[in-house]
């Protein structure tokens, strides 16, 4: 039996009312999952950047949140070092809740800037390393990651990157264990005291064992490599005022 078109109107827009009240409803009830599933993520790159990502994997969601409270301090501090509670329009604020992607969209003397401090179990004064995120631009979208220095506030302990939409197998591979490893004893500051970061060389298969400011390159991806190296240095050089304030604390000379 054929049906009117005021039938199969109205049937339509029923059926699409009904329908969106369903996806919305179910977009609700999944997002404090969808966050706590970001949150859990995020605790993983940081801990990437000082433990092997192959004991990460073997731990269960409840041990690594547990280990990241254990042996994890935070604060949160401006361009000058200077700890800070607040953001500019007085929201509080803590390491966890800056959202370093929303802050990159600002001038770098208004971002909040995270540290991360990872210490011995129970002992906050007792640091092994300090995480720093970074933030920039790859080839085809964002990427970012967390860098974390040893106690000297120069030596990098580890890294971990990820990224938005780089090419699988080229740009991708900045995710890769054996290209984050590259920089693993490398060093931010040179003898003098000067930032110098460390940068990814053009082209790949080349020792740079020697040299403490360059890591080999990624073949294919110098987009990338270079997205890597600006993102670094501009970060360093942001958290520069930090890192001085930690080394007049540790009577360390800046190198």
């Amino acid at each position: 039996m054929q049906q009117s078109n005021a039938y199969v109107i109205t049937f339509s827009v029923i059926l699409t009312v009904v329908l969106g009240l369903l996806l919305s409803g179910t977009s609700e009830v999944l997002k404090p999952i969808q966050k706590k599933a970001e949150e859990l993520d995020t605790k993983k790159q940081i801990l990437g950047a000082v433990v092997q990502s192959t004991e990460l994997r073997n731990m269960k969601n409840e041990d690594i949140e547990a280990f990241y409270e254990s042996r994890i301090a935070s604060k949160v501090v401006n361009i000058n070092g200077e700890e800070v509670e607040q953001d500019k329009d007085g929201t509080p604020v803590t390491a966890e809740t800056v959202d370093v992607g929303r802050n990159y969209k600002r001038a770098p003397e208004d971002r909040m800037y995270p540290v991360f401090i990872f210490h011995e179990e129970g002992r906050e004064d007792d640091v092994i390393a300090y995480i720093l995120p970074v933030y920039g631009n790859g080839l085809w979208d964002n990427i970012w990651g967390y860098i974390a220095l040893q106690t000297d506030l120069s030596t990098i302990e580890g890294v971990t990157f990820a990224h938005a939409a780089e090419t699988p197998g080229l740009g991708a591979r900045i995710t890769s264990s054996d290209v984050q490893g590259r920089f693993t004893g490398k060093t931010i500051y040179d003898e003098g005291g000067t930032l110098q970061s460390v940068e990814m060389q053009k082209g790949e298969g080349r020792d740079f064992s020697d040299d403490p400011h360059k890591v080999d390159g990624l073949s294919g991806a110098t987009i990338t490599a270079v997205g890597v190296n600006k993102m670094i240095r501009n970060y360093m050089s942001h958290y520069e005022g930090y890192l001085k304030r930690k080394k007049d604390e540790k009577g360390l000379a800046l190198k």
